[in-house]
């Protein structure tokens, strides 16, 4: 357990320049996905709404209490800011390559652009609101099994976070969507170029950051690696089997999977490395590399899982398939 409290020890390099990088490179990832959403995939769901509701179902309330009862099967194994990166990433709302991940997986792409959306807008609210609920009754939970775990108390402060994500994902949003409502000819110009650049902007952001604490990285990632490959397991599995129950065609089950294991974890990084919600005395280096490594391993599971799923048809029958 030394080893784990270690991991909450570590300072990460990351200045207050590398924050502001950071939020501008999210917001304009969220621009570049906004151009993609038009109004009428909202119509589209309000006519067939019943695969939308299952898969935001099943990344804001799902997955949330499933990372609060997974952080309670392991807290021999884990630190409690540990257990709030976790829940802080299941609070996020679905990463920005998640569309991609379904178009290689053969899923429902338009289902997957109108989750991000949904996602997106309801994060603004559900994101904070989560991590605080679920993240202080873990919290309180990891201080009841031991007191002397919690050094300094930890205050989550959900109106800080609503505020930021309301800058980073919201006006981002709403800006993206206007232009692309408003003015589609010049939109469809510009929006691969904006993607492309603003996807890779992020990546080498994320990737420098990675280079400057990388022997941190080596310390942590054995460990970090299986609690994060069992959290993004739940995500996915959960998200295809709550489909699943659903009876939704095989096309929906795969992209409510992956729109539920794709995770926005720049976001959550975005949010550990703000000091107005997460002061820097507190020693929050186990929650950081629990966001940072998901960055890196949902993208490796979403691609190993589509290009499994992009060749693989269940065995189903004729009918099924023509459903699919």
């Amino acid at each position: 357990m030394d080893a784990l409290y270690a991991l909450d020890e570590i300072r990460l390099n990351f200045s207050e320049n590398n924050l502001h990088a950071l939020n501008i490179a999210l917001a304009f990832v969220m621009f570049g996905v906004a151009l993609e959403i038009k109004i009428d995939h909202f119509k589209k769901l309000i006519l067939n709404p019943k695969s939308a509701v299952i898969g935001v179902f099943s990344q804001f309330l799902m997955l949330p209490f499933l990372t609060f009862l997974l952080t309670l099967a392991l807290h021999n194994y884990l630190t409690p800011t540990m257990a709030l990166g976790m829940i802080l990433v299941a609070a996020c709302p679905g990463g920005n390559i998640s569309n991609f991940i379904s178009s290689l997986a053969k899923g429902n792409i338009a289902l997957s652009v109108s989750l991000t959306a949904i996602a997106t807008i309801a994060a603004i609210f559900f994101t904070p609101l989560n991590f605080a609920f679920w993240g202080k009754l873990s919290v309180n939970f990891y201080q009841a099994a031991d007191p002397e775990m919690l050094v300094r108390p930890l205050e989550i402060d959900a109106y800080q976070m609503f505020h930021t994500v309301l800058i980073i994902l919201g006006l981002p949003l709403i800006i993206g969507i206007f232009i692309n409502n408003r003015f589609p000819v010049f939109t469809l110009k510009i929006v691969r170029p904006i993607k492309t650049f603003s996807i890779i902007l992020f990546a080498a952001i994320v990737i420098l950051a990675l280079i400057k604490n990388f022997d941190y990285f080596k310390l942590a990632i054995g460990y970090i690696f299986l609690i994060v490959l069992i959290h993004n397991a739940l995500a996915l599995g959960s998200g295809y089997f709550l489909g699943l129950i659903g009876r939704r065609p095989v096309k929906d089950r795969k992209t409510i999977a992956i729109e539920t294991g794709i995770q926005n974890s720049g976001l959550a990084l975005v949010l550990i490395f703000n000091p107005k919600i997460f002061p820097p005395e507190l020693e929050l280096g186990g929650m950081a590399v629990i966001a940072a490594w998901w960055g890196i391993w949902h993208i490796l599971a979403g691609l190993l899982l589509a290009g499994y799923w992009s060749k693989f048809k269940y065995g189903l029958s004729k009918t099924q398939q023509a459903t699919d």
